[in-house]
């Protein structure tokens, strides 16, 4: 029995106009390579033969994979847990931004440890977690106190409660993207906003290190996004994007990532210099951040 996807079509567009952009190997787990097909038509990247919904799991069983373990072991770690906690607040106030609310209904699917969740508990908001993994779920329980329901819990919510709906890098992790797109749209309420942060391989810093950069981080991302891929995807489920923002941090912490797969070494000088080369080409175009959070509306 076959325990992998295979695409015979697009998954955004269904074209079946598609070739080899690379081939990565999962530098986190398993030491697997896989070929990362991009579609002609709309330009979606995507991981070929991943594993199905059934048997990714023991991909993300690794001390290093940080949204599950929060660890802060090594320099790449102890640097993403300092910034975290910066961006834990820049992300609440986008939420009170984009909403225009200091207080509402929040729905965070894949929560990880539970960061997320609770900052905006903690500043009013009344928050729905969800995430799939049972250790991560374990840990938001431990350090923050905060219960997350599994992901088949997405499927009974009540539809147009949320003001807010929030994938922070999970988007490029779920199998069945149509189906979560169409639900994610049900769930928002009239004035809702859906913020998705995704990786972008159209970034600089993903031409610098071609099949090292750490956000192909296959099999785990099933998907690699461009804007317009985004905006593609976006139009299928009657929404449209009214705003890009830039996840600056990101690059760097990509950029630490790849220079060790690359070389076996985190490079520091070299990588931030990496970084910054390609968050110097996003300032004049927030879509060619290395990681782009997406607000979208309903039409």
């Amino acid at each position: 029995m076959n325990n992998t996807v295979h695409y015979t079509n697009c998954p955004i567009c269904i074209a079946q106009d598609f070739k080899k952009k690379l081939t990565a190997k999962d530098y986190t787990v398993s030491g697997n390579s896989f070929d990362i097909m991009q579609c002609a038509q709309c330009s979606l990247c995507f991981t070929q033969d991943a594993p199905d919904a059934a048997h990714i799991g023991p991909y993300y069983k690794a001390e290093e994979y940080i949204s599950h373990t929060d660890t802060s072991k090594g320099i790449v770690n102890s640097l993403y847990q300092k910034v975290r906690k910066r961006t834990l607040k820049s992300k609440r106030k986008l939420i009170q931004q984009t909403t225009g609310l200091l207080k509402g209904n929040l729905l965070d699917v894949g929560s990880g440890t539970g960061a997320f969740v609770n900052e905006m508990k903690q500043h009013g908001w009344e928050v729905k977690g969800l995430e799939p993994d049972e250790d991560a779920r374990a840990v938001a329980k431990k350090t923050f106190d905060v219960s997350l329901d599994t992901m088949n819990e997405l499927w009974s919510l009540e539809k147009g409660t949320y003001n807010a709906i929030t994938l922070w890098h999970v988007l490029e992790h779920v199998h069945d993207l149509q189906a979560y797109m169409a639900r994610l749209n049900e769930l928002l309420a009239e004035n809702g906003k859906l913020i998705i942060a995704v990786p972008n391989y159209t970034s600089k810093d993903a031409q610098i290190y071609g099949p090292y950069w750490a956000a192909w981080d296959v099999p785990r991302h099933l998907y690699h996004f461009s804007p317009a891929s985004m905006s593609l995807l976006a139009e299928k489920h009657n929404l449209k994007i009214i705003n890009y923002k830039p996840m600056w941090f990101d690059s760097f912490y990509v950029s630490m990532l790849s220079s060790k797969y690359k070389t076996g070494a985190t490079k520091l000088l070299g990588a931030f210099l990496s970084g910054l080369r390609s968050n110097i080409k996003a300032l004049g175009n927030v879509q060619r951040c290395s990681s782009i959070i997406y607000i979208l509306e309903k039409k």
